[in-house]
């Protein structure tokens, strides 16, 4: 009796521990929880904040722009007398064609945007991240602008074609076209820095 009544307490005693353990093991997981908990209540929307602050911050450190001139363009009239001239930054690669003007948020009238493409051939353009509305003067390989779109809508996913082929894109604040009396017809002649 004394061998079984010492197995029943060896028992009794195994399964008081493992009891224990289990429950000790069942804490660890709920103050894991809760500390879990606690750090996302606390500290996450704190990092996420900060984050979001650094952003505007960073955009506010990019924004005005700072112009970059890269070259200039000169428009003159259907007999060859000069019109105007205005600086430009180029946009000679697809990264910089696709950002352009995007998230400018000043632009001065002597100022622009040259764009060159390798070939010919029908362009649009569009507003989408461009806070300034501007005039997008659309020129041929032969330096002959083909066509004028004026003071376009900031923000607009509207499209602004070439309707002919064209090589070059000159975009200027709106207005500037009016002011000077730019054309279709007209030329440009552009030279690099």
């Amino acid at each position: 009796m004394s061998s079984n009544n010492s197995q029943i307490g060896k028992r009794k005693k195994i399964k008081e521990i493992q009891k224990k353990e289990k429950n000790r093991k069942l804490l660890t997981m709920l103050f894991t929880f809760a500390a879990l908990i606690i750090v996302f209540y606390f500290y996450v929307p704190k990092f996420f904040s900060e984050k979001e602050e650094k952003g505007e911050d960073k955009i506010k450190t990019i924004t005005p722009y700072e112009f970059n001139k890269e070259g200039e363009v000169t428009f003159r009239n259907t007999n060859d007398e000069f019109i105007s001239k205005v600086d430009v930054e180029l946009a000679e690669d697809n990264v910089e064609r696709t950002q352009g003007l995007m998230f400018r948020i000043d632009l001065k009238e002597n100022q622009g945007m040259l764009f060159t493409f390798p070939f010919e051939n029908y362009q649009s353009f569009w507003m989408k991240n461009t806070a300034i509305s501007l005039d997008i003067i659309f020129v041929n390989r032969d330096f002959e602008i083909v066509k004028v779109h004026k003071n376009t809508t900031p923000y607009s996913e509207e499209s602004y074609p070439s309707e002919k082929p064209a090589k070059y894109v000159v975009e200027v604040v709106a207005g500037y076209t009016d002011k000077y009396n730019i054309k279709e017809g007209d030329n440009i002649v552009w030279r690099a820095n």
